[in-house]
């Protein structure tokens, strides 16, 4: 009531069955618990309006509505249209994101009066906009799929999560965050084994035993005569002995 605007309908039945949401877990570093993952979704009383007043108590001190840029691209191709921080957008905080940036429910038509179609739109700290998704309920599911792992938000951007946040995702949504492998062709990473190359037998010429030359049968009856003298000398000198 006091913003003049309607609580889109799925949005509206999560805040009949809980007001607000936050959940958060850690991991063991050395027997020690460090917080990690931070799931919030803002209570109502926390929803409070982006945009409306001043950024410092000094008088005629800058608005975020100052910052708007008609130059920015609006809507080419399929990129949506923007947010605005002027009268034209309206704008609640839903998640602070840990000061990394603001997740936000922004009703976008304003005029003449308040569209119920709602987006969601993730504000960096530069105050860039992100477009997330289109309902809470999508969004809702990509805070689950995340895990609320630190600057998830960030992987919607051009500039993506940060080498640290991005170790965190390898660790816990390794899947997550190498998305950009299933938009490439489906044998593009895996291995391609060629078993004829792998397995390939060398080519072996067949070796050619030579048999022994027949040697004379004189030469034969020679040789056994000679052996035999060896023995039966051999067995005297052991008789004298």
């Amino acid at each position: 009531q006091k913003n003049s605007c309607i609580l889109p309908e799925d949005l509206k039945n999560f805040y009949l069955m809980t007001d607000g949401f936050q959940m958060t877990w850690s991991v063991k570093t050395d027997d020690t618990p460090m917080p990690l993952g931070s799931m919030v979704i803002n209570s109502v009383s926390k929803l409070c309006r982006l945009g409306g007043s001043s950024m410092y108590t000094l008088p005629n001190a800058p608005t975020l509505a100052d910052l708007e840029d008609d130059t920015d691209e609006e809507g080419n191709g399929d990129k949506p249209e923007k947010p605005h921080f002027d009268s034209r957008s309206l704008i609640f905080e839903l998640d602070p994101c840990n000061g990394n940036g603001k997740v936000c429910l922004v009703y976008k038509h304003t005029k003449p009066v308040v569209s119920p179609d709602t987006e969601i739109w993730f504000l960096d700290r530069a105050l860039y906009w992100h477009f997330l998704t289109k309902t809470f309920t999508a969004y809702y599911r990509l805070l689950i799929t995340h895990l609320g792992l630190p600057q998830w938000q960030y992987a919607f951007t051009s500039y993506g999560v940060s080498p640290q946040a991005k170790q965190w995702f390898n660790m816990y949504k390794p899947i997550t965050i190498n998305t950009a492998l299933f938009s490439e062709e489906a044998d593009s990473f895996v291995n391609k084994l060629d078993p004829n190359k792998v397995f390939k037998s060398k080519n072996k010429t067949p070796v050619i035993k030579k048999k022994p030359l027949s040697q004379p049968a004189g030469s034969q009856k020679s040789h056994t005569s000679l052996t035999s003298s060896k023995t039966s000398s051999l067995a005297g000198n052991s008789s004298r002995k």
